[in-house]
């Protein structure tokens, strides 16, 4: 995520190759390296006519005056610092979705003792967003027969759908869809017991 300050205007700029479009225009101009929602950190090369900077770390920015001047050293800014100028901006960023992972017991649609514990998270988040859109997708194992296990991830969903309802979730907010055994979380071969692919994936948008 990159983050753009042109004087007293916050912009934010998605794609890199829109960075120095209006740069002419700007006396000064602050690019801002941010983790994506996933937390990972890329990379970014800021360029003038006079050379680039490279901004790799989580909060490293960058300050450009002109289209004629080099792009300043790259410098960590805190996080109070950015909150402060970048607030126009932070504030009108999509809320991005939440990802929960539920696990079952094996051949049943009963949640682990360790996953039923995650529900007040998921009804806490679905409350405080006021969300509207909520994905439950259910999944097996390879163990047994495909039908079986389609069928016992539509079961497992429409569980932690049925759950979510009785805690004052509106149904018609969350969309169930079922894969199987066919997209597990973790590789392994037919007929393999493999507890964190039996799972409901709840995402909260």
């Amino acid at each position: 995520m990159i983050i753009e300050k042109r004087c007293t205007r916050v912009l934010l700029f998605t794609f890199l190759t829109l960075l120095f479009l209006l740069c002419g225009c700007a006396k000064r101009t602050t690019v801002v390296l941010l983790p994506d929602p996933g937390g990972k950190v890329g990379h970014v090369t800021v360029s003038t006519e006079a050379g680039s900077t490279y901004i790799t770390k989580e909060r490293e920015a960058t300050v450009v005056k002109g289209r004629e001047s080099l792009p300043t050293s790259p410098k960590i800014l805190s996080e109070d610092a950015i909150k402060a100028d970048f607030s126009q901006v932070l504030a009108i960023l999509p809320v991005q979705p939440v990802h929960f992972i539920l696990q079952f017991e094996r051949e049943s649609t009963k949640l682990t003792a360790e996953s039923t514990k995650s529900l007040p998270k998921i009804l806490d988040l679905i409350h405080t967003r006021n969300s509207q859109n909520i994905s439950v997708i259910g999944h097996t194992d390879t163990a047994g027969d495909r039908r079986y296990n389609l069928q016992l991830s539509r079961n497992r969903a429409a569980a932690v759908k049925r759950v979510l309802i009785q805690k004052g979730v509106d149904s018609a907010y969350i969309k169930s869809t079922s894969h199987g055994e066919e997209n597990p979380l973790i590789q392994t071969g037919n007929n393999v017991h493999e507890p964190r692919n039996r799972r409901v994936e709840v995402v909260v948008r």
